[in-house]
């Protein structure tokens, strides 16, 4: 099997399909319960599925709109911010840091917006697909493409770093130990998912279509399960009644 049949187009688009899927599901949690780490996830998977709906069509088109290529870079390097803020307001009960982030993502995202619309592209690197990566922007550590750090960096630690200390936290409690297996998830889909970009910014982008898509069905899977305690108070309360000696 040839290295054309990863890129084809259809990938992205089944990305696409299973991402706004994911916000739907979000979303509606978000309105049962108004916790912002949900909200926040669905923002993330939003960005997400936009970019992956507009690799689908470049792929499928054989070309970039250069307005639509803005947008694109934009989306595609905030979304990981907005996944990691998620993580953060869900760790932390003091939401002053939740906020904090909040704004230093919006304050990012301005400026990479004002950057991207205001730089010239390099045409020449504007070719349809994922062979494009950041490349049409400028050097890799050049502005506005730099900005993409601003967001890949701290929401991958917040992700891995977030998952990793929910895993130690909830593996002695049987009644969370799920929780555990949902930031497992959460921590090997932000690995396949930092792996294949960084593989992709250094030109090696076989099997960067594949890869997202696993990694937006573990990524969501994670957050799905990870995303209430609810279950786990249910259970032990259901423990407490079976323990409570009959009269």
């Amino acid at each position: 099997m040839d290295s054309a049949f990863w890129s084809e187009w259809w990938w992205p688009a089944l990305t696409a399909a299973l991402g706004f899927v994911y916000v739907a599901l979000l979303v509606r949690q978000w309105l049962e319960r108004r916790k912002p780490h949900q909200l926040a996830w669905a923002i993330g998977f939003l960005f997400y599925a936009e970019a992956a709906f507009m690799e689908a069509v470049s792929e499928f088109n054989g070309a970039w709109n250069p307005t639509v290529y803005r947008f694109y870079i934009v989306l595609a390097a905030s979304m990981v911010g907005f996944l990691g803020l998620g993580t953060l307001y869900l760790i932390t009960k003091k939401k002053t840091l939740g906020h904090a982030y909040l704004v230093f993502n919006l304050v990012a995202l301005g400026v990479f917006l004002y950057g991207v619309f205001n730089t010239d592209l390099i045409t020449q690197n504007l070719i349809a697909g994922i062979t494009v990566g950041g490349s049409a922007l400028g050097e890799s550590m050049s502005f506005p493409r730099v900005m993409s750090f601003a967001f890949n960096i701290p929401g991958s630690l917040l992700l891995l770093g977030g998952s990793a200390w929910s895993v130690v936290k909830f593996w002695p409690k049987p009644e969370y130990r799920y929780r555990s297996w949902a930031n497992v998830l959460i921590f090997i889909g932000t690995l396949i998912i930092a792996g294949a970009g960084s593989m992709a910014r250094a030109g090696q982008t076989v099997g960067l279509y594949p890869a997202e898509m696993v990694a937006s069905a573990l990524l969501l899977w994670g957050f799905l399960k990870a995303g209430t305690l609810q279950k786990g108070a249910e259970a032990i309360r259901a423990r407490r009644v079976a323990d409570q000696p009959s009269s």
